[in-house]
């Protein structure tokens, strides 16, 4: 029997990712013998099927439709070595049968997906936009769940996945199977289409809108002369009903009312983990790897030999990370499984039975001991190959130009790999690219990094890192193919890419601190001509700015830039004249800033810390005597923030512009009997910023502290006690036992009794007493 006949062409009904369904499609294939195959896909991908099946494809692979115009929009078509379509493509392209692909064409799929997946429930979304459905051989994703979860139950099973593979997968009697998926899929249609014609009306328009479509490719295959019976058909069972009726073929009329929008196909490496049920993707198996294995075993008619496999590839991982476990545990582990399936009354082991008896006799009872290698064994790592320049976008080829120059097609996997770089020359090789191999690397990453392209993620500057020395993880997945296709339209390449990318942010610029952030981008992708385009708008920004956090923070940068420039073979000379005139500025304004409340002075003293960075290591390019003078003059001021007076007279002493008898007098002044907590107390904190073992070898600095806060009333002790513990908690351990040394001998106490009192953690009464102060409104007094 044909199952299903739609004007006589034969109907096979599958889920899309199932080897069962791949073992039978060729069963009935070879039955059949057809002229013509018809698979449920893309009709404008048509032409790709030359490719798929070319022996240079490696699946997992996948169709990506994406519009011509922004905002880019997505949808993919995924196929594993399993997935019953991609056998019948091979099939028909060995055999030379007619394939095409009969549903609805990218440009409508993506107009119609987007409409629908605006209102899919978030626990049944599609993933990346695939318009394939979330129980794709029951339905079109949106039934209730509760009716799976009520078939699971029924049959005794833990979930729905288990019931299917006990019931399906296992099942390799081809009339047994064909018969069984066709009419379950259409009782299971019947109990939820006129729930979902009800309550789901996007989802309902959705799915009659392809079926009619589908049925119209059809009509169309048997007037190109194809014999009706020498015709298969393969697509999603829910849809298997559907198309073995003619009669509701889409009409002309209805075609030209189809919504469109420009796309183009490209075809792409896909990747197991992405397949993944596990990771959102709704069309998907959770165990993509596993039912390859299941399938491998099929076509070699050893399905029985499955468990084995299953769990001596389990105890060969954990052996790879030194976990030992024996043939008897594997041979034990296959007879715990075949008894579980038993109680089933399964003919063998479903994979629900295989991890069960993987965690009790591999993982002696503990899940954690086997979970990473669950992962790997189940899921898998693999990621998809396609013949070199086969259906690419112009910044594909690119970027697979680029791998192979810079050497690094082998960490185009989806295992994340950590990679150092030297920027320095390497002397040691004959020709230039090898010489710079490590800074183009550099170049081009922060390149991709700046498109947002994912393939690189620098790891943070550790302190004290060296300039030259970049460290960075690598890792290619199914998202990073969909960002570099997305970024076709912003160029053909990833330089030209990136220069449109930065000039759009560069025209959007408003800020000082954008427009200085620009720049670095700019010197460290190594554009140079964007890089003097962000100098202009930094230079035209400033002009009319006062902000000096803003302007200082400039400064740094343009001043690390000047400093490191040669590291990356850029002349950095355009930017001192900038660096001069944003260092001059935020001279000229700092003082009249710092009359400020606490919350900007920290933003402040971060700002000073630049300047005087700034001085010092330029000192020949910008004003350094503008900058002692400046300081100077904050130190003397009382009106100033008492903190940043405090901060400046800490950098006067480190440079050497401050003697110990100026530093005495001007303790005296600050620290007074009558001088308020949060001026005094808050001026000591300004200096103890900075070159804190100067401070501490000063016994009479100490002296004149606690001297000071001797005297303070309760109040005005709680209120100084604030400002003092903020400026000791930036202490290090070694420093605060310094402190204590001195404190001991100021006090007469021992040492070690004042070491242990400054050092330990605060007990719980005292931290919340502490934290109360923090929050007390010292306007009160």
């Amino acid at each position: 029997m044909n199952g299903g006949l739609g004007a006589g062409v034969h109907i096979f009904g599958v889920r899309h990712l199932s080897p069962a369904g791949a073992f039978h499609v060729l069963d009935y294939l070879e039955r059949v013998q057809p002229t013509a195959v018809l698979i449920e896909g893309p009709s404008d991908a048509t032409s790709e099927i030359v490719h798929l099946t070319s022996s240079s494809t490696k699946p997992p692979v996948a169709i990506l439709a994406f519009t011509e115009q922004l905002p880019v929009r997505t949808v993919l078509w995924p196929f594993a070595d399993y997935s019953p379509e991609f056998q019948a493509m091979r099939w028909a392209r060995k055999k030379g049968a007619a394939c095409a692909f009969i549903d609805l064409p990218s440009a409508s799929a993506i107009c119609l997906q987007e409409a629908r997946r605006e209102r899919v429930r978030p626990d049944r979304s599609d993933d990346e936009g695939s318009h394939r459905e979330t129980q794709e051989s029951q339905g079109s994703g949106d039934e209730p769940l509760d009716l799976y979860q009520r078939i699971a139950e029924i049959s005794g099973e833990v979930d729905y996945d288990a019931f299917w593979e006990r019931n399906f997968e296992h099942n390799l009697s081809p009339d047994a199977y064909h018969q069984a998926i066709l009419a379950y899929s259409r009782q299971m249609r019947e109990l939820t289409e006129e729930q979902e014609r009800t309550n789901e009306t996007l989802a309902y328009a959705y799915n009659a809108v392809r079926e009619a479509y589908m049925c119209r490719r059809i009509a169309e295959t048997i007037a190109e002369g194809h014999k009706p019976d020498e015709i298969v058909v393969i697509c999603g069972a829910y849809h298997a009903s559907a198309l073995s009726n003619l009669e509701g073929a889409m009409s002309d009329e209805e075609l030209k009312r189809l919504p469109s929008r420009r796309t183009k196909l490209t075809l792409m490496p896909y990747s197991y983990l992405k397949l993944s049920s596990l990771t959102g993707y709704g069309a998907g198996n959770i165990a993509p790897f596993y039912f390859e294995m299941m399938w491998k075993q099929m076509i070699r008619g050893r399905l029985g030999d499955l468990p084995y496999h299953y769990l001596t590839s389990i105890a060969g991982d954990l052996r790879n990370v030194g976990t030992n476990r024996s043939t008897a545990e594997v041979i034990e582990g296959v007879r715990l499984a075949e008894s579980l399936a038993a109680l089933h009354d399964g003919c063998q082991p479903s994979l629900r039975d295989l991890r069960d008896a993987a965690k009790t006799l591999l993982g002696r009872g503990e899940l954690s001991v086997i979970a990473e290698s669950l992962a790997r064994i189940e899921v898998g790592t693999a990621i998809g190959e396609l013949a070199e320049g086969v259906s690419q976008t112009p910044i594909q080829e690119d970027m697979n130009r680029q791998l192979k120059r810079l050497k690094l097609d082998k960490y185009k996997t989806a295992v994340a790999n950590d990679l150092v770089l030297d920027l320095r020359e390497n002397r040691r090789v004959s020709s230039e690219e090898a010489a710079f191999l490590d800074l183009n690397r550099s170049l081009w990453f922060h390149r991709l990094k700046l498109l947002g392209i994912h393939f690189v993620k620098e790891r943070s500057r550790a302190q004290g890192q060296a300039e030259w020395a970049e460290h960075w993880i690598l890792q290619w997945s199914p998202e990073v193919e969909i960002e570099v296709v997305e970024s076709t339209l912003l160029g053909e390449t990833v330089d030209v890419a990136a220069g449109f990318v930065f000039q759009q942010r560069l025209e959007s610029c408003e800020t000082i601190e954008e427009a200085s952030s620009l720049i670095t981008v700019a010197y460290e992708c190594g554009m140079i001509h964007q890089m003097e385009a962000g100098r202009q708008t930094l230079q035209k920004l400033a002009v009319e700015s006062q902000d000096v956090v803003q302007i200082a923070a400039a400064a740094g940068r343009l001043a690390r830039l000047i400093r490191f420039g040669g590291i990356r073979k850029i002349d950095t000379a355009p930017l001192t004249p900038l660096l001069r005139q944003m260092f001059m500025k935020a001279c000229l304004f700092l003082n009249e800033a710092s009359r400020c409340n606490d919350e900007v002075a920290q933003a402040m003293a971060a700002s000073m810390n630049e300047l005087n960075f700034v001085a010092a290591e330029h000192g020949d390019e910008v004003d350094e005597e503008l900058w002692i003078q400046v300081l100077t003059e904050l130190s003397d001021r009382d009106d100033a923030h008492a903190r940043l007076s405090g901060f400046a007279c800490a950098i006067l002493l480190e440079r050497g512009q401050m003697t110990a008898e100026q530093c005495s007098a001007e303790v005296s002044r600050r620290l007074s009997p009558g001088i308020p907590a949060d001026l005094g107390a808050g001026w000591f904190e300004g200096l103890a910023m900075r070159n804190r073992y100067a401070l501490i070898s000063r016994m009479s600095l100490w002296e004149q502290l606690n001297e000071y806060i001797g005297k303070l009333e309760d109040e005005e002790f709680m209120r100084a006690l604030v400002f003092l513990r903020r400026a000791f908690s930036a202490f290090s351990s070694k420093e605060k036992t310094m402190v204590a040394e001195l404190l001991g001998e100021l006090w007469g106490r021992d040492i070690e009794q004042v070491a242990e009192m400054l050092t330990d953690d605060l007990k719980e009464d005292e931290a919340r007493m502490l934290d109360e102060l923090n929050d007390f409104d010292f306007e009160d007094f």
